[in-house]
């Protein structure tokens, strides 16, 4: 039997959509939706008809610690064979989802499981992501996101920078790479859908590292994976729709500026993080 995790905020139709998507293909499956602090009294009314828990949060806790308490609600309250963490702008389509993973299990006792994620924007996978290895590359980064701060406090320097990019994208058209045609074993996988083990969340209660609040949780994922020495797989044959965004569309609404300059310093705070964690030892 699976658990699904599926995170809310503010996007109340993907959440649905999410919900009604996990029902078609494993009715029998067990459906938790944590809730970061965002739900009227209805809209919990709603939920609570179509799942099997609602976690509701008393503030915005964001990705990981939220995640992290619905794992360990489904692991203490479920016990299914396998834990499914979704971003609610995702859908399950597959007819035989919970039959494969179960035969990949099968063949490769897995730790985490990353999908074949399919998105609007590419026609290939984002999976496996591609994470930071050394604290060198992390470093290189952090400058990097640094830089942008400026051109997006300043709505001036933004404009420039935003008729930069258009003028590039018009004479250099982007190249885009193809991604996830083969099984891989020890890999990064992407954080909007990640299949976790019930060995790997009855060794790791918090399945992400708890002190990030968006962003480059599958930094930390990897390196926990290189660091105990466990099994990370991703598959072709396991497929996730991801709509992409959804949230900090609806955090931001229409000002593109405020949700990059948010994005960015977001970013910033888990590198620094990252950074530390990799310099500990």
């Amino acid at each position: 039997m699976f658990s699904y995790i599926i995170l809310h905020y503010k996007n109340l139709p993907d959440t649905i959509a999410c919900i009604a998507s996990i029902r078609k293909v494993d009715p029998s499956s067990k459906i938790l939706v944590v809730d970061n602090a965002t739900l009227t009294n209805e809209e919990k009314k709603l939920i609570e008809k179509k799942v099997d828990a609602l976690l509701v949060m008393s503030q915005n806790i964001g990705f990981a610690k939220a995640n992290n308490k619905g794992c360990q609600y489904a692991y203490e309250n479920f016990q299914t064979e396998f834990y499914v963490v979704l971003n609610n702008d995702t859908l399950v389509l597959q007819d035989d989802f919970c039959e494969k993973v179960s035969k990949l299990y099968k063949r490769i006792s897995f730790d985490i499981l990353g999908p074949k994620i399919l998105c609007k924007k590419e026609s290939g996978s984002v999976n496996p992501y591609r994470p930071l290895k050394t604290v060198v590359e992390v470093e290189k980064e952090i400058k990097y996101q640094k830089k942008l701060i400026p051109f997006y406090k300043s709505r001036v320097l933004y404009f420039l920078l935003q008729n930069y990019l258009k003028l590039k994208q018009h004479f250099f058209s982007p190249i885009y790479l193809e991604n996830g045609k083969q099984e891989e074993q020890n890999v990064a996988v992407h954080g909007c859908a990640i299949i976790f083990s019930k060995k790997y969340v009855k060794k790791f209660p918090n399945v992400f590292y708890p002190n990030t609040f968006l962003f480059h949780e599958e930094d930390f994922l990897y390196y926990r994976i290189k660091k105990e020495k466990l099994l990370s797989l991703y598959s072709p044959e396991i497929e996730i729709v991801h709509k992409e965004g959804g949230s900090l569309e609806k955090m931001f609404k229409k000002n593109k500026r405020k949700k990059l300059l948010f994005r960015t310093e977001e970013i910033i705070k888990s590198l620094l993080l990252l950074k530390n964690e990799m310099t500990k030892e």
